[in-house]
This record gives structure tokens, sequence and C-alpha cells, in this order.
């Protein structure tokens, strides 16, 4: 089967981005033994030419639609980026009879609406390496798709259970000419790298279990190693390890250095934090390794509103953490999320005095919390009359405490004003 992958995020937002998930998809559908080419629209100048082009030179028997970015997540601007994709699915569906499949991150968060909303064939939720392969030889063979893992078709829902492989080494890593036809230049730059998958810590806001499941898996420290080994030949030097959790569990985490370390790579990377079980050795693995820098994700200097958060830190470890990445020379990025339950004024006040005094070298606030399907702050949101019971939360839907809107505006646009470093 010849299958045509179109990624159609065209939204860098805070940082530049690359496919991983789509160019994982495509390696793993490619080892399957199908023919595989991958459309990265985030280069295009016009998004449906490139398209048009695609179709009329590959002439596929199976498109897959990769929806990475949903809305912008800003309470303040909330921006829908759906238009455009549904833009691109009426012109596949105009231009070839092959299925429409979509699948990425932002589908698997929305399984039933985005596929009625999207107008495509059909949709497969989670791990795409697994399911659509599986897929693509059903509708080569014409199989009954009943069964048909993670499938999603209109109007009948979810065709088979959702499966998650344990071992993540039975996927291949991406085929760096994936990587060739797609690198950006410049010192802002960091390609993605993804060791891990799922995520146990259950915060409350958090959509990561409905993309990834709850159960961490690994790759072998040994082959990623040797994936970016590849990677640097084409001469990237910028890596960012986008896994939610770099440092758990901690033994993996130090392998994954020693491994990095012992390759005399020359790169730098960056990474996210979990503050627990941070110590000084695996910092000193880290910056020795070439980490540059790390997203701590902390959320809140409240110990209450952590607790709320379903958080297993307290300020004490952000700030233990935060002292051992200052003194390895590791730039710290802080996250902010402010406005959700129980915030009052006093607690809002708190985080910020609390970020203030990490004296970090960046840090993003966000006013209002994006409220996501099956997670704990969609149920208190419907509890509390903020949303009905049965919005499926496509669009974009926030929480903030109540009246607190206003005046935490306010407040945040007061303390950015004092730290150039802050930002919204």
């Amino acid at each position: 089967m010849k299958v045509l992958l179109i990624s159609i995020n065209r939204e860098e937002m805070n940082m530049r981005t690359w496919p991983l998930g789509a160019a994982c998809v495509a390696a793993s559908v490619e080892h399957a033994g199908h023919t595989v080419e991958l459309l990265d629209l985030m280069h295009a100048g016009d998004p449906i030419a490139s398209v048009r082009t695609a179709i009329s030179e590959f002439h596929p028997d199976v498109v897959g639609v990769s929806v990475r970015n949903i809305d912008s997540q800003k309470m303040s601007d909330p921006i829908c980026f759906l238009e455009s994709a549904r833009e691109i699915v009426a012109e596949l569906k105009a231009l070839t009879v092959a299925p429409i499949v979509l699948g990425g991150a932002g589908y698997s968060i929305y399984p039933e609406s985005l596929l009625e909303y999207l107008g495509a064939d059909m949709g497969v939720q989670g791990e795409g390496e697994m399911s659509f392969p599986d897929l693509i030889d059903r509708l080569a063979q014409h199989i009954d798709l009943n069964g048909a893992p993670g499938l999603y078709l209109p109007g009948s829902g979810l065709q088979g259970l959702r499966r998650y492989e344990k071992n993540l080494d039975r996927f291949p890593l991406p085929n760096t000419k994936f990587a060739a036809d797609s690198v950006f230049g410049g010192d802002d730059f960091w390609f993605p790298v993804q060791t891990r998958r799922g995520c146990p810590m259950n915060c409350s806001y958090c959509s990561t279990a409905a993309i990834e499941g709850c159960l961490l898996r690994k790759r072998s420290p040994l082959t990623v190693v040797k994936w970016i080994t590849e990677l640097v030949k084409l001469g990237l030097k910028q890596y960012y390890f986008v896994d939610n959790t770099f440092n758990l569990p901690p033994s993996y985490a130090e392998t994954l250095c020693e491994e990095l370390i012992a390759a005399s790579l020359d790169i730098k990377w960056r990474c996210i934090l979990y503050p627990v079980n941070v110590d000084e050795e695996l910092i000193r693995l880290m910056a020795a390794a070439g980490c540059a820098e790390v997203s701590l994700g902390f959320e809140s200097g409240s110990e209450l509103i952590l607790q709320g958060m379903n958080k297993k830190f307290s300020p004490k470890d952000v700030n233990d953490a935060s002292d051992l990445l200052n003194k390895c020379g590791i730039r710290r990025m802080g996250f902010l999320l402010l406005g959700g339950p129980g915030e009052t004024r006093g607690s809002a006040l708190e985080s910020l005095r609390f970020a203030d005094s990490l004296k970090l070298d960046s840090l993003k606030l966000t006013v209002g919390i994006r409220i996501y399907p099956g997670t704990s702050l969609a149920k208190i949101a419907v509890k509390e009359g903020i949303i009905a019971a049965g919005d499926d939360l496509l669009e974009p839907r926030f929480y903030m405490e109540h009246g607190l809107g206003d005046w935490l505006k306010e407040t945040v646009d007061h303390w950015i004003l004092d730290h150039r470093n802050w930002l919204r």
C-alpha cells in the first residue's frame, strides 16, 4: 500500500516543532512493508497547494492526517486551530478516494468529536505505530474493521480497544531521511526525542493519559543514543527530550545520561523535570551529558494548591531541585498555572513570590486552566456548573476560580512588568 502521512501542525507557539509522532508512525508503516511519504506542512508556504501536489504525484492508497494542536490554550486569547485542519481534510476528500485517517496527540483527546468535526473517514486513537499498520493491513486485505485497535468510525464509535506496547524498542525509530527532509536550522530549533511514554502521575488537569496512557513504558537508552548519533551526522546539535518526566525513574535517567556521555556527541539538550527524586548525582550527570536547560513544571508555590492538582512534590522539593540545577550551570525555566480549584488571592500571591524567590532564568505564567475531557478538573468543572456534563470540550473551555479572574490577570500583568524574563 502507498501511504501518505500529513502533519498539519503549523503553530510554533512557544517553540518550533518537528512532527516526531507522525515520523514514528511512518517508520512503523514502512517497516511493515508499505511505501510511505511524510508531508510536513510546517514548511509549506501554501498548505493546500502542497497537499494537491503530494496527492497528484504520489497517488496514495491511504492518507493519514496527524492532528497535534487543538487550540492556543490561552484563556485570554483562545485561538482554535481546527478550521484549517477541516479545510485540508475537505481538500483531500475532493482529491482522492483513498480513506482519510486521523491520528496524533490532539486527535487522541477527542476521538469521536474531532472525527465528526473534521469529516474524515476514520480515526486512530493512541499508539499509531501499533494500530495504523494493523488498519492498513485490514484495508489492503478488505478485512472487517470491527476489532481494529483504537479505531473510530463515524457514528459507530470505537471498533476495538486501544493497545499499548510495553516494550517501545519493538517500534522502529524514524528513519533519518524523514528528519533530513524536515529539519529546521538556527539556534532556536531543538530536535524532539522521546524515550518514554505514559505518565502515572495523574495530575488533575493533564491530558497525557488520553494520549499515551498511564503506564510508563521505555526505550533502551542505548537505542536512543544510537539514533541521536545518526541525527548528529545530519548536523543536529540541539535536542529536546519531550518525555513528561525525564527524571522518572531516576535509574533510567542516569543510564541515559551515562550513555550520552560515553558517546561523546558534543550536543546540547533540554528536558522536563518532575521535582522529586532529584539529587546532585543525577544533575551532575545531566550537565556532563549536555543538558543546557530544564523545564520545571511546578505550577504553584502553594502547598494546598499543589495537593489539589495531585502533585507529588512540595515547594521545598522545587526549591531544592532549582538550587541543584543552578549550581551545575543548567538554565531553569518555570511554569505557573494560576486560577485553578481552590485558588485564592493569597495562594496566587504565594505562588508569585515563590517563583520570584527561585531566581529562574525564565518563567511562563498561565492564567486559567484549559479543561480536558476525562480529567479530575473536568469533573470539578461539571460539579460547579462551569461546563455541562455532555460538553465534549473540543471548543476551548477554561477553569477560573470564581471571582478571581480580573484581579488575577491584572496582578500577573503587574508582576510581569517587573520581571523581563517572565512571559504569558
